[in-house]
């Protein structure tokens, strides 16, 4: 088993989701590769609608794996403006490329002050242990 990977340039939460920050207020957010491999294979994500309201820590989808079923829940308070749609056809993607083609949704935030509350990626890997 390879070592899993925690990109640098990621903001994370406790239950294991990054955020990657765009431009302006937009983020884009997926799980962690310790959340994938800790659910095994995905077979079925459900995302978010575009339009929806989220709040920080809100369940806003569900993730379905062989194993289990887990909540996604929002690191942020938001907007969704965009659902990965590749998802439906393929949800492995969550398993094979967590950060890149498997991302989850993408969201305005209402408060950009909210991204110090979440984790750096050293903060992140301290606390799996």
């Amino acid at each position: 088993m390879s070592e899993l990977e925690y990109p640098q340039d990621l903001r994370y939460t406790a239950e294991h989701e990054w955020v990657r920050i765009g431009n302006g207020e937009t983020v884009r957010v997926g799980i962690t590769s310790f959340a994938q491999e800790a659910l095994g294979d995905v077979v079925y994500v459900s995302l978010p609608t575009v339009g929806d309201t989220v709040e920080s820590g809100d369940s806003c989808g569900e993730i379905e794996s062989t194993k289990s079923v887990s909540d996604l829940y929002s690191p942020l308070k938001g907007e969704v403006t965009a659902i990965n749609d590749a998802l439906d056809a393929t949800p492995e993607l969550v398993n094979s490329d967590p950060y890149g083609d498997g991302w989850m949704y993408e969201m305005t935030v209402s408060d950009p002050e909210q991204l110090d509350a979440l984790m750096d990626v050293d903060t992140y890997i301290g606390q799996l242990s």
